[in-house]
């Protein structure tokens, strides 16, 4: 006889497979640390590992690193690959995050409009001979760290420009302090340029 017994923490596993669980999903975040501990056994078993941050407040899958035997290894998700320019946003709004969480919070979530994160960012990328053009690729680079999952929308604004995100914590995940301070450090030294050459 076939036992169709559902897991009781499946519902939150096929939604991990889609992508990170934060703490403000309460009842997909309340029923992974209530089972933790049998679905880290359960994902482990399928080639995967369950990064749990209980104190951010986020969770995803990642694959085992099998250098060994890459041919045999079962890749479950997506993975994504970022350009030069998407890179360094994201540094950005990590860097961001790491001001935020050294100040003086007051709130859990950092919240920024779309142009703060522009005027955050420009001083950062080459600007292009036309400045429409320029505002425009900032623009994109926003909606496709959205679209990536690391800018959640907050409602809608009538203006473009005053359209509110939510920097999500993964972003911790993926860009961790060493690699900030690195690219940072980069960062710096070519906006010193850049002034320094007018």
């Amino acid at each position: 006889m076939v036992n169709n017994k559902i897991l009781p923490f499946t519902p939150v596993f096929i939604k991990l497979l889609k992508g990170p669980v934060e703490y403000l999903e309460k009842s997909n975040w309340e029923k992974l640390l209530l089972y933790k501990t049998e679905l880290t056994t359960f994902v482990n078993q399928l080639g995967l590992s369950l990064v749990l941050d209980e104190r951010d407040g986020y969770a995803y899958l990642k694959h085992f690193s099998n250098e060994e035997d890459e041919e045999a290894a079962v890749s479950w998700m997506v993975r994504r690959s970022f350009t030069y320019e998407e890179s360094i946003l994201l540094v950005l709004l990590r860097d961001m995050m790491a001001e935020f969480e050294t100040g003086d919070e007051t709130t859990r979530e950092l919240v920024k409009k779309r142009r703060e994160i522009k005027e955050y960012a420009e001083l950062f990328f080459k600007e292009n001979a036309s400045r429409v053009k320029f505002i425009k690729e900032l623009d994109r680079l926003i909606d496709k760290a959205e679209e990536n999952g690391f800018l959640d929308k907050m409602g809608n604004s009538e203006l473009a420009d005053e359209q509110k995100f939510r920097i999500r914590k993964i972003i911790k995940a993926k860009v961790d302090s060493e690699v900030l301070e690195q690219f940072k450090q980069q960062l710096n030294d070519y906006a010193t340029e850049r002034i320094q050459h007018g």
